[in-house]
């Protein structure tokens, strides 16, 4: 298995640092530890440090557009995992990511979009323990009209045998 270095600094390597985590915005916890190493984080958008991001991929924003702002889902993501489990040293791998993309009727790239998320797991905590499965799904409206949307499954290490 591939070993996982500080996230920490793979993060200041690509340039970027966790925003602060978003606010819920509904009646749920933003992210929920189920089993003894497995958290499910709620859905996350692309606005960071309260930048309003409104519109559709296909109408107001390019492929490459979409998956900076899916990239940034993930961001608030993480934001929210550490914010649960204080150190994302702990995590042993992505499971599971669902990327919502608000899509005009004639754009079909939403897996393209989705590679923002799913690449920036993969760049942090490497090819094998940070490439989820991924499900990348195209609806016609997010709340706040947010075009992007990002939830996400992962397994933390067990602490009385780290891997």
């Amino acid at each position: 298995m591939e070993t996982i270095n500080n996230v920490y600094e793979k993060l200041h390597t690509l340039g970027l640092q966790l925003p602060k985590p978003p606010a819920r915005g509904g009646v749920y916890v933003s992210a929920k530890s189920f089993g003894s190493r497995l958290v499910y984080v709620s859905g996350c958008g692309p606005s960071i440090d309260s930048a309003v991001v409104q519109g559709k991929l296909g109408q107001n924003y390019s492929v490459e557009q979409g998956q900076l702002q899916a990239r940034n889902c993930m961001l608030n993501v993480l934001a929210v995992l550490e914010a649960h489990i204080e150190d994302l040293n702990k995590v042993k791998q992505a499971v599971k990511i669902t990327v919502f993309v608000a899509s005009a009727d004639n754009f079909h790239e939403q897996s393209k979009v989705a590679n923002g998320a799913s690449g920036l797991l993969a760049d942090l905590f490497g090819e094998e323990a940070g490439t989820p499965s991924r499900s990348a799904v195209g609806v016609n409206a997010l709340p706040g009209n947010i075009p992007v949307e990002v939830e996400a499954l992962f397994e933390l290490c067990d602490p009385e045998y780290p891997d």
